[in-house]
């Protein structure tokens, strides 16, 4: 329910209006004291605090974050919530993972109880490190997926999922049919897509899991309902693309195998993209499909690494996504922290001011939703993360040495973590504020 009470919010507020990578120091407007007017969950008013605060409605309720940062809220594009229990599981690589840790947690989600429970952890955890949308997997379970939407629907949040298809190279307990897929999804289409600020994906888990039948299943979905979104994983492990090929070898690459069932386009979003080569990025640039970054679980499950540089010369639409449970972390700074170090190793820089570009309106441009979110532009949904500079002794030592505006985001993207996200809006309300002493 939205508060019809205008709020003023105040304090260092960044956001951008482009990539910083193509028009430089015009991506984003940084005001140092700042002031927005939220109303009706949309901003109406944004610039700086000594030229607006004077006209702001006396009636307003005030969010006074003088001395932190506000920048519009984080956007993951990848994570994975019935894998939240399964955080942290040391040992193998993907197809290994999976098998000892992903699936036997998934099949407890067959239980309501737990699918609820789960969900309603996953969505405050979101919440405390910033995140106010995300693109999650669910399960095969219909009702694993009706317990994600539930929870995010009663915190307002823009969140998009839907049921996994996966009918083969599984266990039993989590295989569907194609009749089965798609009375479940177009049940959870109805009843969930376009409802307040939640979306449906189509969510075939991967080429190996899918018989052809359930691939066309996944395209027809995806072509058939307007507005409609697909995720899935694309090329994350060697041994991943080495089994697609002897599954599918009439397909060029693991790529064509989605192309060919109609799976790619806008709103597609393939997570990982690391095993591609040119052709295949050109085709996903042409055709508006969207990769999502993902260098923590990368980095864990000994994956490779991502390639942005080239993803960048071919066009192609970048967002940063968690992947918990192999990635390691809820938190987009933490993410960010290891895209750095993953484009080290691949001799390119990340900078700090497109890092946070990626986390914020790049995420929401790769989910073709930067006319909704990803940045504070007037008539924008007033979804909004503070963060503390000082929210650990070291780093505010550290940022009493910073200079510059790219010094300081990329300390707090090197150091920070769940402790720096002081509060949490959704349409301008605070949804997670922490505590103070």
């Amino acid at each position: 329910m939205l508060n019809n009470t205008p709020r003023i919010i105040r304090g260092e507020i960044l956001h951008f209006i482009d990539d910083p990578l193509h028009v430089g120091s015009s991506a984003w407007e940084h005001f140092h004291d700042g002031v927005m007017l939220v109303e009706g969950g949309r901003i109406r008013t944004i610039g700086p605090t000594l030229e607006l605060l004077r006209n702001m409605p006396s009636h307003a309720q005030l969010s006074d974050y003088r001395g932190k940062l506000i920048l519009p809220g984080f956007v993951d594009t990848h994570v994975h919530y019935p894998q939240t229990d399964i955080i942290a599981s040391p040992g193998g690589q993907l197809l290994e993972w999976l098998e000892h840790y992903t699936f036997p947690a998934e099949i407890r989600f067959e239980n309501s109880e737990h699918a609820s429970e789960v969900a309603e952890f996953f969505c405050d955890e979101l919440l405390r490190n910033g995140t106010t949308t995300a693109m999650s997997f669910a399960t095969t379970h219909a009702g694993a997926t009706e317990a994600l939407f539930a929870a995010a629907h009663k915190r307002g949040m823009r969140l998009i999922t839907g049921k996994v298809l996966m009918d083969r190279n599984c266990p039993p307990a989590l295989s569907d049919t194609p009749d089965s897929a798609l009375a479940d999804s177009q049940a959870l289409i109805e009843r969930w897509h376009h409802r307040d600020r939640l979306l449906y994906a189509i969510s075939p888990r991967f080429a190996p899991s899918c018989s052809e039948a359930e691939m066309q299943l996944a395209g027809t979905l995806f072509a058939e309902h307007p507005g409609l979104y697909l995720q899935t994983h694309l090329a994350e492990n060697r041994a991943e693309v080495d089994w697609v090929a002897s599954l599918h070898p009439q397909a060029r690459s693991y790529l064509d195998v989605y192309e060919r069932f109609s799976q790619i386009g806008p709103r597609a979003m393939l997570a990982h993209g690391i095993w591609l080569d040119d052709r295949d990025r050109a085709r996903l640039a042409a055709s508006g499909s969207a990769l999502s970054f993902c260098p923590s679980s990368n980095l864990f499950l000994g994956s490779g690494l991502f390639d942005l540089a080239a993803a960048d010369a071919h066009g192609i639409r970048v967002g940063i996504g968690t992947d918990v449970g192999a990635g390691t972390s809820f938190s987009l700074l933490r993410t960010l922290a290891d895209a750095y170090k993953v484009l080290q190793l691949k001799e390119q820089n990340l900078t700090a001011l497109r890092a946070f570009y990626l986390a914020t309106l790049g995420g929401a441009r790769s989910l073709y939703l930067e006319a909704q979110i990803g940045n504070l532009q007037t008539g924008k949904e007033a979804d909004l993360v503070v963060l503390d500079p000082a929210a650990t002794p070291l780093i505010a030592r550290r940022m009493q040495q910073a200079r510059t505006l790219e010094e300081r985001l990329f300390i707090l993207m090197t150091l920070g973590d769940d402790r720096n996200i002081f509060a949490t809006h959704i349409l301008g309300e605070p949804a997670c504020l922490r505590a103070t002493r």
